[in-house]
This record gives C-alpha cells, sequence and structure tokens, in this order.
C-alpha cells in the first residue's frame, strides 16, 4: 500500500525552509499575518465557549461537552494554515528548525516570535472586544456563565507549574498539526491532519497561549472574578508561552532536526530534484546529492522558491 504523501525528512525539509522565508519576512507582513491569525483563533475559541454553555451537561457530563468542544475548535488552526498566517506557536517549531539548520540566525528567529506574539495577542483582543465584546456575543446567560467558568478553571484553579507543563503538552500537538498539514498533499489530507492533533490538546485540556488570549481577557471583560490584568499575566502568559515554547523548539523542532537533517543537511526537496512522495531513488544519490550541494539554501526563504509545498506554507 502507497500513500501520496511526503516523507518526514521531506516535511522536515520543508520545515527548514518555511522557517527561514517567515524569518526573513518584512516585519509590517509578519504583524499583519499574526494579527490574522490572532483573530481566526479567537473565532474558534469563542464557539469552544458557546458549546460548553450547557449547565446541565457541564454538571452531568463535563467530560463529553469538552470532547464536543474539541471537535469543533480545530478550524481556527485549519484557517491559520490554509491562509499561511503566522501563529506564534507554531513559528516556535519552524524558525527553530531552520536555525538548526543554519538557515535563519538566531536574532532574526527572536524577532519573529516577538512580533508574531504581539499581532497575535492585538487580533485576539480585537475579537475580544470589538467583535465579542462590544457585540455583546456572550453578555446573555447561560453563555456569560461558561466563559466566567471556563477562565476560573484555566486561571485560577490550576498552579503556575501545572500551566506550564500543560503548555509543553499543547504545543507539541499544534506543532504536529502543523507538521501534518505539510505532509498532506491534498486539501483534504491537510485537514485531516490539522484536526486530531489539536482535538487531542483540546480535549486534555492543555494551555494555548494564543487561545488564552481570547479565553482570558473575555473572562475579565464580563467581570469574572478573582481574575486580574496582573494575574493574566503571571499565570495566563509567562508560563504558558515557556511551555509552549519548549514544546515546540525542543519536543518537536530539535527533534525532527535531529532525526532527519543534522547528518543530512542537503535532502532534496520535492520538485527540485525530480523527488516523488516518500521515495528517495538511491543512498547513492543522496551522496551525490551531498556533494553537489544543490541550491536549496540560497533560495530559502525566497520568493522565487519553485518548491509547491514551500510556496503554500510560506
Amino acid at each position: 500500500m502507497t500513500f501520496d504523501a511526503l516523507s518526514p525528512k521531506e516535511v522536515t525539509e520543508v520545515i527548514s525552509n518555511t522557517g527561514a522565508h517567515k524569518g526573513s519576512m518584512r516585519l509590517d507582513k509578519v504583524f499583519l499575518s499574526a494579527v490574522s491569525a490572532g483573530c481566526l483563533l479567537a473565532f474558534a475559541c469563542g464557539t469552544t465557549l458557546s458549546t460548553t454553555a450547557t449547565p446541565w451537561f457541564q454538571d452531568n457530563a463535563p467530560g463529553l461537552m469538552r470532547t464536543i468542544s474539541a471537535l469543533v475548535f480545530p478550524y481556527g488552526l485549519c484557517m491559520i494554515l490554509l491562509t499561511s498566517a503566522d501563529l506564534c506557536t507554531g513559528s516556535f517549531m519552524f524558525t527553530t528548525v531552520a536555525v538548526l539548520h543554519r538557515r535563519l540566525p538566531w536574532s532574526k528567529m527572536l524577532i519573529h516570535w516577538a512580533v508574531t506574539f504581539i499581532g497575535n495577542f492585538a487580533g485576539s483582543l480585537f475579537v475580544v472586544a470589538i467583535i465579542f465584546g462590544y457585540g455583546n456575543v456572550f453578555s446573555a446567560e447561560p453563555f456569560k456563565s461558561a466563559v466566567i467558568s471556563f477562565a476560573t478553571k484555566k486561571q485560577v484553579t490550576p498552579d503556575f507549574h501545572m500551566i506550564f507543563l500543560r503548555g509543553i503538552g499543547c504545543n507539541w500537538l499544534v506543532c504536529l498539526a502543523c507538521f501534518f498539514s505539510i505532509q498532506g498533499r491534498d486539501l483534504a489530507s491537510k485537514v485531516v491532519g490539522i484536526w486530531w492533533p489539536t482535538f487531542a490538546f483540546v480535549s486534555l485540556g492543555f494551555d494555548h497561549v494564543v487561545a488564552n488570549m481570547t479565553f482570558i481577557p473575555l473572562g475579565i471583560w464580563l467581570g469574572t472574578p478573582d481574575i486580574t490584568i496582573s494575574l493574566y499575566i503571571w499565570k495566563g502568559i509567562i508560563p504558558t508561552l515557556l511551555g509552549n515554547v519548549i514544546g515546540g523548539c525542543i519536543f518537536c523542532g530539535t527533534y525532527y532536526w535531529y532525526m532527519y537533517l543534522l547528518d543530512l543537511n542537503t535532502l532534496p526537496l520535492y520538485g527540485k530534484e525530480g523527488v516523488r512522495g516518500s521515495s528517495l531513488k538511491s543512498v547513492s544519490r543522496l551522496d551525490q546529492a551531498s556533494t553537489k550541494r544543490p541550491d536549496i539554501e540560497s533560495s530559502a526563504g525566497g520568493i522565487g522558491d519553485q518548491n509547491p509545498h514551500m510556496n503554500q506554507y510560506s
């Protein structure tokens, strides 16, 4: 049985090129792309909150409600990845692989992280304040109570280290969704690849720093007791961000670079050397490619890259 998909080695090479391109983009475009990603994910967060606004089920079948909400949340990440918007959590993996692969300097990676984080925050707050807030989307019961309850469970109840560890698991799965979105060749395969790892992190109650940019500020907007801006920064941003960085950079980015690119820095990209699917013609061909060094690094991040997967996710 054969599958029409990229091999893990090819996917990691595309991730490296994509990270180099993202880290080299104009900062105004990075910011606007990150704003878009923050807005799109905020819509999915709103759907999740609406789905859980059923008091009887919350009291009698909380696991079922979490599972149902987790099934609908992934459409947010689908919209983000399929429109090539920049989510800081995904960038933790993309740019880390590019840096380790020596296609992007550390300074550009850190600048990209900062700009995408600020852009995601701006987009999330725009939806929270303008669309959800002044639009009174969650002002009526039982939706208001659902938001307050959810924000309290996310922010007040758990300890700092719990949120940190949940952040690691969250971005481990989110970056796997990014990985699978590249691995599939057709739209349906990409959507399925994105859906299930995202479903996993939501159903397990993990913490995503950008999702929390909607959940917690919306709770503050609606007057959730015991949640202040300072508490949100201390327990909603810092531990989640640190956990997401470790999950994306180490458990995904560094791992896949070590497994597939450390000893093979010149893996031909799909379309560059006629490599199709997961088949590489022979070991000798890889040896030949390593001596010829095809002009991949020089075109990393370039607009004229002919790789169809690179263009789609750049």
